[in-house]
């Protein structure tokens, strides 16, 4: 599993658990991140294969996946889980990510310094094998640079007019009418709370 899904060694091993269930269900494990604070939150995005999710949807993948942690019990303390969709600005975390979204600005950072940078930020150009190709501004030219998608450690869309747009225009094409944005349908976020004691 890519670490631009799951970092942290109890990420991996969540994913682990929570990725058959998604998978089952007809959905795609985006990213997941335990994060700390008082109450721990453990953050799963997900999106069907061909992109784009409901909340009635989320709803279901939290209940599902909240069932089967209640079962393994991986997570001794009390945390609260989120599942949500990865948003216009969305994290990038499968090669195939980067060949969807070419042509948008997007964000990327590696772990190790290349060619005396670990960040680049620019317009995606494809892919090409296991290289990610992003166009970047370079002595007042812009080059092409392939990364290794195994190199990096953080990559998201830039949020842009032209992204907000070619969002906007999906939604209308997948029968929203006007293209309006229904905020009670992307704006609200499952959150189910679970404890040892449950």
């Amino acid at each position: 599993m890519s670490d631009l899904i799951a970092k942290a060694a109890i990420d991996k091993r969540l994913a682990g658990i929570v990725t058959p269930v998604i998978e089952d269900m007809g959905f795609e494990l985006v990213r997941l991140r335990l994060m700390g604070g008082q109450t721990k939150l453990l953050q799963i995005m997900a999106e069907r294969p061909e992109g784009g999710i409901e909340v009635d949807e989320c709803a279901q993948i939290s209940n599902a996946v909240s069932a089967v942690l209640d079962v393994e019990d991986p997570i001794a303390e009390n945390y609260t889980l989120e599942v949500s969709s990865p948003g216009i600005d969305r994290p990038l975390t499968r090669l195939k990510d980067f060949e969807a979204f070419e042509g948008y600005d997007a964000k990327l950072e590696t772990d190790e310094l290349i060619d005396g940078r670990k960040r680049f930020k620019g317009v995606l150009a494809g892919v090409e094998g296991s290289e990610v190709l992003i166009n970047i501004e370079q002595g007042g030219e812009e080059v092409t640079v392939g990364l290794q998608f195994d190199w990096l450690a953080e990559a998201k869309l830039v949020l842009t007019d032209e992204l907000i747009k070619a969002m906007l225009k999906a939604r209308k094409d997948s029968g929203d009418a006007d293209g309006a944005l229904d905020e009670t349908k992307y704006d609200e976020i499952e959150t189910d709370t679970s404890s040892e004691e449950d």
